[in-house]
């Protein structure tokens, strides 16, 4: 991921090749990011590396800057207008989300070709004209439908694409202190488990999460989602050797609701926060490759080039579907090189950038799942382990107050000494909130108040575990 960082550097003449080498060398004996190692040699200006880490996509003015050829856009227009009796410019403009200057030279080209003909006006401005398609045009558009039926919003350049991937780096965060203490508020969490996990988010490097189930490991997960800073531009499409990749998913891609002009950037880029991706025992290998419908003949981004410029969580870790090994040996790349490849369905290979904080979850020994080569490319290790007896105390007097249940020491002690105490049963953090849950349920069926009694505590319990 640096090399390519140095690329893009090259490429808008940031800096030279002599510069990005000694860059290179710096990093590798002193580690840091590649941009606080330009800094420190003196080759870039922390404010244009902080422009370049924020830029947005620029605005489009002409088909050049699109990225697409003349006749791309022109055949896109055409499935558009295919099942439009009449169009006009702006209408054209606002479903492929390029300004009308664009549009309007595509529509052009289309009047040579005899595919397109103006109908009426309403002024002498071309963008008040009404256009229909001709025989011919609702011809040739029938015809690439059936090569390809995508009709949506033009797809961004792959350069484009990875310049803005790269821009937007995962890497290039910071998260403060008070940022993490005041997100983790809602929950118990130690001293020492906080100050493991403000670290190893800020640094942007993979985390592998390890310890019995019931303890908070995804929500730790999902809480370092929700405190990712900053937000992204992510593409509608992805135009890559003439194939349509669609990348954009709203259930992914919260956008911001900044919908900003024309002027203010390209509107083929939707502005997100950054994505946090979760998958679990559903995944298989072949969700790591690009989706290909056959009817529609353009694919769909796998899961991690989604999570791109985010978060990726691989929760329960080793109940895939696949084998760990076999997901292990297909991650360990992108993970090592930042950097994955994804296959078309002719064969064609390319080189996407991987640009996530991913975070391993699981319930069980991370020495039974995975060898110590694959553990070493995992920079933090963060074992959950239960909560002692003054954690699970707070944590069940925030669940008693949350469930309007008047909270009794008298009876948690009873609920401990009795029960975890003399069953040898170990505490765990997600006991308390399952507990009053049925005690909740309980009183509700009775039609009786909720009270936290040593009557309903054992109610609760023989309900919730199994007998053994």
């Amino acid at each position: 991921m640096a090399q390519l960082f140095g690329q893009e550097l090259l490429r808008q003449d940031r800096i030279t090749e002599d510069q990005l080498a000694k860059a290179l060398e710096r990093q590798r004996r002193h580690g840091g990011r590649l941009g606080e190692n330009l800094v420190a040699l003196g080759y870039a200006d922390p404010k244009d590396l902080d422009d370049f880490f924020k830029r947005t996509p620029p605005p489009v003015k002409s088909v050049a800057e699109s990225g697409l050829s003349l006749s791309f856009l022109r055949d896109l227009i055409l499935k558009h207008a295919l099942h439009m009796v009449e169009f006009s410019i702006p209408e054209i403009s606002s479903r492929v989300k390029l300004p009308p200057t664009v549009i309007d030279a595509a529509v052009e080209d289309l009047r040579k070709e005899q595919m397109a003909e103006a109908k009426s006006a309403g002024s002498l401005s071309k963008l008040t004209y009404r256009f229909a398609l001709t025989d011919r045009g609702r011809q040739t558009a029938g015809l690439l439908m059936e090569q390809c039926r995508y009709a949506g919003p033009a797809p961004v350049s792959f350069q484009d694409y990875r310049t803005m991937v790269l821009a937007q780096t995962i890497k290039s965060i910071i998260v403060r202190e008070e940022t993490v203490r005041e997100a983790f508020s809602h929950l118990v969490i130690g001293e020492e488990l906080l100050n493991r996990v403000g670290p190893a988010v800020s640094s942007g490097k993979s985390i592998f999460l390890y310890g019995p189930p019931g303890n908070g490991k995804t929500t730790i997960a999902e809480t370092i989602g929700n405190i990712l800073p900053g937000e992204i531009f992510v593409p509608y499409a992805v135009l890559i050797d003439n194939e349509i990749i669609t990348l954009y998913d709203p259930m992914t891609h919260h956008a911001t609701g900044e919908k900003g002009t024309e002027q203010d950037w390209d509107q083929r880029w939707v502005k997100v926060r950054r994505p946090m991706v979760m998958v679990g025992g559903e995944l298989t290998l072949k969700h790591l490759d690009l989706d290909f419908n056959q009817v529609t003949k353009f694919y769909e981004a796998p899961f991690q080039m989604k999570a791109n410029n985010g978060l990726l969580i691989i929760d329960d870790f080793g109940r895939q579907q696949v084998d760990p090994q076999h997901l292990i040996n297909r991650l360990i790349i992108p993970l090592e090189r930042r950097t994955d490849f994804l296959t078309f369905h002719t064969g064609m290979k390319f080189e996407i950038p991987f640009d996530q904080l991913v975070i391993f979850s699981t319930n069980l020994e991370p020495k039974d799942l995975v060898d110590e080569a694959f553990l070493r490319r995992i920079r933090y290790k963060i074992k959950i382990g239960p909560p002692n007896r003054e954690e699970y105390s707070l944590i069940f007097k925030r669940m008693c107050e949350a469930n309007r249940v008047e909270f009794d020491q008298a009876a948690l002690d009873y609920l401990i000494a009795y029960y975890y105490e003399r069953l040898g049963i170990s505490l765990s953090a997600c006991h308390p909130r399952d507990l009053i849950d049925n005690l909740v349920d309980q009183a509700h069926y009775a039609g009786l108040p909720r009270r936290l009694t040593r009557e309903s505590i054992s109610q609760s319990w023989e309900s919730y575990f199994v007998e053994t």
